[in-house]
């Protein structure tokens, strides 16, 4: 009745559009984080217990779906009067001052032109790396995409449907990573059958068009739908879009370094870069990384937002000057396209090649010495051992001991280079006797000759 009188809405109980309603703000904040973690729990649905398998994936495939779905019925039934998606109700231009067409220069001279094409340059930079990044993202080799990837052709689209939306005083037609990225998840092919507690190998992606038709359709066919989308809760809509944000994090490194701050070395994951990197210099490239994020935040929601694509442009030179703090053998691990788990199996590959090779070089020293230095038995109680002759073979049920080449260049050795003969101190006891070790060795003056040997005696 104010609004209808055209009076104004003046009390501390009123705000600019009408009284304040009591527990709105506290409702909305529900439907935001239900939202959010009934999505989460909705999607890893397919590994529970419960239910057929077929049933588990249908419902983890539409986990957003089912969950927008269900919190429009649960604020429809609790009757608060929650922020709804505003949607227009007839399909027309939004401004009744203005036609389905723009004319580029309107009221402005004809010299507009000329100056415009230096703010158009900047965001010409800014449309192609958010073109490029997204599409170099979508198509990783992680992903195991079988047809070819098309750079050229979506950046031929994209500059063609800027144009169009120029003219039609459009909002952009640009690259939705975010968007991108969840369909291509969305479509992940997992093995079937696996042994109990192994999870299932990643296989593929479903390589389609019909999905990204459909999308855009039923994109195109919301303008018709806007009596159904008006009950849609904005809380609902924020919530959707956190988990798109927060699903999207998953097994980016950035975020993975960030978890380090606060988490001590023991409990710390394997990754990759902590085995070549200290971990004092991941902090201070992970603190760069953050600084130009928050940088590039602060512009783009001030009134330098326009400076913004040359700021993007910036950090290009930025990379270059971590050269300065980092060696290039660092930076491959810390700033890499390969994703981490490609990276990781491929150095336990190569460790375990590299311990292979060792193993076998380790055997085949041993069976040099081996070849070396023999000890058999000629008599029932004396052992020959060859000091300088180690060409011989030893028979088959002989026994063989391995003795260090180094033993000839031991104080020992020295001190006993001519003829001697000496005892030890008894060893063990055995009853009443003494075991005492004798031996004798003969050997040249100068040093151990062809056929030269020591005896030893018990």
């Amino acid at each position: 009745m104010c609004k209808l009188l055209d009076g104004d809405f003046v009390g501390p109980a009123c705000g600019h559009h009408g009284p304040y309603i009591p527990d709105v703000l506290f409702w909305s904040i529900i439907l935001f984080f239900t939202t959010f973690f009934l999505s989460s729990f909705l999607k890893q649905f397919k590994t529970e217990r419960y239910f057929p398998t077929k049933v588990r994936s249908t419902i983890s495939d539409f986990a957003v779906f089912l969950t927008i779905m269900i919190m429009v019925l649960v604020d429809y039934l609790m009757g608060i009067p929650s922020p709804k998606l505003h949607v227009p109700d007839r399909f027309e231009p939004t401004s009744k001052h203005r036609g389905w067409l723009m004319d580029p220069l309107g009221e402005n001279p004809w010299w507009t032109l000329l100056v415009a094409a230096v703010p158009a340059l900047l965001c010409t930079i800014l449309v192609f790396m958010d073109q490029q990044i997204t599409a170099v993202i979508i198509n990783r080799k992680e992903h195991k995409l079988k047809k070819g990837c098309g750079y050229h052709l979506d950046l031929l689209i994209v500059a063609i449907m800027l144009g169009v939306c120029s003219i039609m005083g459009l909002p952009w037609f640009v690259a939705a990573t975010v968007l991108s990225i969840s369909h291509v998840n969305s479509l992940k092919v997992e093995s079937g059958c696996s042994a109990p507690g192994e999870q299932p190998k990643f296989l593929g992606i479903r390589e389609q068009r019909v999905t990204g038709f459909m999308i855009f359709t039923l994109m195109g066919c919301s303008v018709f739908m806007t009596s159904v989308l008006k009950f849609i809760p904005m809380p609902v809509l924020y919530g959707v879009f956190l988990y798109m944000g927060v699903s999207s994090l998953k097994g980016i490194q950035f975020f993975d370094r960030i978890k380090l701050f606060g988490m001590p070395a023991k409990h710390q994951p394997d990754l990759i870069y902590l085995r070549y990197v200290p971990l004092w210099k991941v902090h201070v490239f992970t603190l760069v990384q953050l600084t130009c994020l928050v940088l590039l935040w602060v512009i783009k929601a001030s009134a330098a937002a326009v400076v913004f694509p040359m700021m993007v442009l910036a950090l290009v030179f930025i990379r270059k000057l971590l050269d300065l703090l980092f060696t290039k053998r660092e930076l491959s691990w810390l700033d890499d396209l390969m994703p981490e788990s490609k990276k990781k199996t491929e150095d336990d590959k190569k460790k375990k090649a590299q311990e292979k090779l060792e193993e076998e070089s380790r055997l085949e020293e041993e069976e040099e010495e081996e070849r070396k230095m023999k000890v058999r038995f000629e008599g029932s109680n004396r052992l020959n051992i060859p000091v300088n002759s180690f060409s011989g073979s030893s028979d088959s049920d002989a026994l063989v001991v391995n003795i260090s080449d180094e033993m000839v260049q031991t104080a020992v050795w020295k001190a006993v280079n001519s003829s001697a003969e000496f005892c030890v101190q008894p060893v063990r006891r055995s009853g009443s006797q003494e075991k005492v070790a004798c031996v004798r060795v003969d050997v040249s003056p100068d040093s151990p000759g062809e056929g030269s040997t020591t005896e030893t005696f018990l």
